[in-house]
């Protein structure tokens, strides 16, 4: 549910065992509990998902790469719903783990492809050499909100520690994932929502924002593409767009 790989840190802090969280912001709950805020946001690593493949089943002609019926590794139903997308004919298995332990599962057979997030196996630096790799693009293959971004937390009343932290603070990724985020409020969900929302600011300061949503992950996707000068109501123009009826 919304909160569970936060909950137990978040109660450390609020007890002052520590001064300090550091979170992946896409696991983060859109609202922070009374007494605790998010600090500072880091630098966007990659955001972008890959497939990760076994070089025995790759079939070169093929879209993704994959055989037909292949079984495809990942437990998020936002992974599940775009990559039946693109081949409706895989069969989506759910993987545990943390990222070596689902890369030896694929190297011992279990699944003939995994979704991993780029920016889990580049802090890992992980070699993928023995892999067929296809790295999507993710206006294309739209990742979770604020996927590759780390935030820090801390208590509202720390105020030192909150000063020191604001060294690390990047408002320009801060401006992207802001808008992410709010559109996943405003869709009602959490970090198990079959929803991706990505976006972009270009040179002149306009916002671009990419997003992908499905009602389950075995339903079908809806896209969204909305670009702005502004943020002001930029979610919910998304939230709009995502929501509206299909034509007939």
């Amino acid at each position: 549910g919304k909160g569970f790989f936060t909950k137990e840190i978040e109660e450390a802090l609020l007890r002052g065992d520590v001064d300090m969280a550091v979170h992946s912001m896409k696991d983060m709950p859109t609202e922070s509990p009374e007494g605790l805020v998010l600090t500072a946001v880091s630098y966007r690593e990659n955001p972008a998902d890959w497939l990760i493949i076994r070089k025995e089943v790759v079939e070169s002609d093929a879209l993704l790469r994959l055989p037909a019926r292949a079984v495809v590794g990942t437990s998020s139903a936002r992974r599940k719903c775009q990559i039946l997308n693109l081949r409706p004919d895989l069969e989506m298995k759910d993987i545990r783990g943390n990222v070596p332990t689902r890369l030896d599962k694929l190297r011992r057979g279990d699944f003939d492809g995994i979704m991993l997030a780029a920016a889990g196996v580049t802090r890992l630096e992980i070699d993928l050499s023995d892999f067929e790799v296809i790295k999507f693009h993710p206006r294309e293959f739209v990742p979770a909100p604020a996927q590759g971004v780390l935030v820090y937390q801390t208590g509202a009343e720390n105020t030192e520690v909150r000063r020191l932290l604001k060294n690390l603070h990047h408002p320009e990724v801060a401006a992207a994932t802001n808008i992410e985020r709010q559109v996943l409020k405003q869709m009602g969900g959490g970090c198990h929502m079959p929803l991706g929302v990505y976006c972009e600011r270009d040179q002149l300061g306009n916002y671009h924002v990419w997003a992908a949503y499905a009602e389950s992950w075995d339903a079908p996707l809806r896209r969204a593409m909305v670009s702005s000068s502004t943020s002001h109501e930029l979610a919910e123009t998304v939230v709009q767009k995502l929501k509206a009826p299909k034509p007939a």
